[in-house]
């Protein structure tokens, strides 16, 4: 029998939280989680456009409370720093052109919360991102 636990990486937009009801209502099983990536305090953030920021993740939690689903956060601010930042600052001294989502995505999105919801039992990862509706 094919397993369906899925978590979905929940971002508190709106594109995210669709996917998570669109995959319950075709019988999955999921749950959300949320990566940390820094503190607001690090980025001096009174809610501007921003992503992963500590409003974001409630917004995340209060949509799992309302989908009825578990809900994770995930510390990765010490992969982020060492992984995107310090890559991002290096690149950028050395003249390159850095693209920071593209590290996030690589290492974080596709690397460590995969690796994590592999440890928590899951068959699969989603995101809002990239969506095909059947």
């Amino acid at each position: 029998m094919d397993s369906r636990k899925v978590l979905v990486a929940m971002s508190g937009g709106v594109d995210s939280s669709v996917a998570v009801k669109l995959l319950l209502d075709k019988g999955y099983e999921c749950a959300g989680a949320t990566m940390k990536l820094y503190s607001n305090d690090d980025i001096c953030n009174v809610r501007s456009k921003t992503c992963c920021s500590l409003d974001d993740t409630t917004d995340a939690k209060l949509v799992a409370m309302k989908l009825g689903i578990d809900f994770h956060v995930f510390n990765f601010s010490d992969d982020f720093r060492r992984l995107v930042m310090d890559h991002f600052v290096t690149s950028y001294i050395e003249g390159r052109t850095p693209n920071p989502c593209i590290e996030c995505n690589k290492h974080l999105k596709f690397g460590k919360f995969l690796e994590r919801a592999r440890l928590l039992g899951f068959d699969y990862i989603a995101t809002g991102h990239y969506v095909i509706r059947e």
